[in-house]
């Protein structure tokens, strides 16, 4: 990771981990539809409305920030994007997730249906684009399937079999998922732990919830309560 010279307009553009795997697949998937913006880089504390030099320096600090290079590990970079709302909006969309921790045991079915609070500002409802839902190691599921909205642009939901974790995104009104029920992937950990990061395709709102699966073989899915909001920076 390093800085870009801010001294000039740049554009540095490079492949994520996602964007590089489904790149090295060679069978079509990669296709770039939409992109995002984020400012995971600014301060907004450093506007000055009383700079000594007059309102229109007031952004002076921020426009002098140095920029960081592109790179691809999506856990450090554009965690807060941008979002496009409807004027007169005093609120910031959250995503709300009731089974905020899954726990599962092998073999064990879980599901998350996340709801937006204030998706216009003050309903409460599931977006009307649906969600996108990102597993970081889809090795840990024989099965990881959105359902409603979106789901015919959900990417493969095939059991996915190696050594190395790969990704996977799935888009839909809510997310249904099988553990594995092999202890290949074990060793001599009893529990193994990914994450599930939402987004709402509307509002741009995220939320991320830990998933843990136990090497105890049982059908039944445990939950934890709660309500999980979005990453807001």
């Amino acid at each position: 990771m390093g800085y870009l010279d801010n001294s000039s307009i740049t554009v540095d553009a490079i492949l994520t981990k996602k964007g590089r795997e489904l790149l090295s697949r060679n069978d079509g998937s990669f296709n770039i539809t939409s992109f995002a913006l984020a400012d995971d880089e600014i301060d907004y504390s450093l506007y000055n409305e009383n700079h000594p030099n007059g309102s229109q320096y007031a952004g002076e600090a921020i426009e002098n920030m140095p920029i960081l290079e592109a790179f691809p590990d999506e856990n450090n970079i554009m965690k807060h994007k941008l979002v496009t709302l409807n004027r007169n909006i005093t609120k910031i969309p959250i995503i709300s997730i009731t089974n905020q921790s899954p726990n599962l045991n092998k073999g064990g079915i879980g599901n998350l249906n996340p709801i937006t609070i204030n998706l216009d500002g003050t309903s409460t409802q599931i977006e009307p684009s649906g969600y996108i839902f990102t597993v970081k190691d889809r090795r840990l599921f024989s099965s990881f399937q959105g359902s409603g909205q979106g789901t015919s642009q959900s990417g493969t939901t095939t059991p996915i079999y190696g050594t190395v974790a790969v990704s996977e995104t799935v888009i839909g009104d809510s997310l249904s998922f099988t553990a594995i029920s092999t202890d290949s992937l074990f060793g001599t950990n009893t529990q193994l732990v990914t994450t599930i990061t939402i987004e709402g395709r509307d509002t741009g709102a995220r939320a991320t919830v830990p998933v843990t699966i136990n090497k105890t073989t049982s059908g039944a899915s445990q939950f934890a309560t709660g309500t999980t909001a979005n990453e807001a920076k």
